[in-house]
């Protein structure tokens, strides 16, 4: 029979549009690179909002992260927000680099009068203000680190609200959480979020000088997955596992913090274990193979790792930053 030539055309187009459609269907499974697409692996770091965030930036690694947020920008006790110098161009340069980036509020510093500002007026002024800051500076959206007592009464509304502003104006939002809060945040809370980023680290610190050892040990990291994505039932797209780039020091002379790069200027050779006797004490941090078994979990049971934060990095072939990038190019 011959075929007429209309439904020749009809059969030609079906097949390119088949065609592009399985082009587009590898491309949107892909596990690494940058972008932060839904289905790629995250790659979330933290830049500290310091004197020049331009020149903190000028030192990322953009083609080994997706998300890019800075830390922090929060409001002045008249409501202000701070911290918002050379934003806009940083943001443009990471996207440039094809990497997103968020503006996080609140962080384990945060102000003490912050609880005022999650109610009434100024709950009001302080979601334009994020959302404006977000509009005009081209970022991606907002990160929610409000910790211990700011999870209060009040967080739910907040974010609710927050998360409908942004998304009127086609921003995310996401936040971070720590097992140690779990029953401060409920679960109409969490649902508001794009995705959150678990903090599994500092199970204890210089606070709690009575318990001195690991901070942040692989089982820890085991256990808080275990508790977001089994007993709270968070999707494993919605998840991704925090990484600490620092230490912390006990006894003795010992620094009470220091940043893996600090550790490494003093004993190069330390990057294989998780602890080391310094100044008459002990320092636990997290070494290469910890790094990479925990990026391993992460590639396994979640959507990405979280970093705090990247300027404590070092470069080479001693980079955290590219040994988690090593276990997701399957290196």
């Amino acid at each position: 029979m011959k075929t007429p030539k209309l439904f020749k055309q009809c059969i030609s187009v079906f097949m390119v549009i088949l065609a592009l459609s399985a082009g587009c269907s590898k491309k949107s499974m892909s596990v690494s690179g940058n972008g932060g697409g839904s289905n790629s692996f995250k790659v979330i770091g933290y830049l500290p909002n310091g004197t020049s965030l331009s020149a903190g930036a000028n030192q990322v690694d953009f083609g080994k992260i997706t998300h890019l947020y800075v830390a922090f920008i929060n409001p002045d006790s008249l409501g202000n927000l701070t911290g918002t110098t050379d934003l806009k161009a940083v943001a443009a340069l990471a996207h440039a680099k094809n990497v997103q980036i968020m503006a996080s509020i609140g962080g384990g510093g945060a102000p003490k009068y912050y609880p005022s500002f999650l109610i009434g007026d100024k709950k009001s002024k302080l979601i334009k203000d994020l959302v404006n800051l977000a509009v005009d500076n081209n970022l991606d959206g907002i990160d929610v680190d409000l910790e211990g007592a700011l999870i209060d009464a009040n967080y739910e509304n907040f974010v609710i609200d927050l998360a409908a502003a942004l998304r009127q104006k086609n921003k995310q939002i996401t936040a971070a959480i720590a097992t140690v809060y779990k029953d401060q945040f409920t679960d109409k809370a969490l649902a508001q979020f794009d995705f959150v980023n678990i903090m599994s680290y500092d199970r204890t610190g210089p606070w709690r000088p009575d318990k001195p050892g690991p901070h942040a040990p692989y089982s820890m990291a085991e256990e808080d997955l275990d508790y977001w994505l089994n007993t709270r039932k968070i999707p494993r797209e919605k998840l991704t596992l925090g990484l600490p780039f620092y230490g912390y020091g006990f006894g003795g002379n010992a620094p009470e913090s220091v940043s893996y790069k600090g550790i490494l200027k003093q004993y190069p050779d330390s990057i294989n274990q998780d602890e080391m006797h310094l100044n008459g004490g002990m320092v636990y941090y997290n070494g290469l193979p910890t790094i990479r078994k925990k990026t391993q979990l992460a590639k396994e049971r979640v959507s990405g790792v979280m970093i705090w934060q990247l300027l404590q990095d070092t470069t080479g072939a001693r980079s955290m930053l590219g040994e988690i990038d090593g276990v997701i190019r399957g290196k």
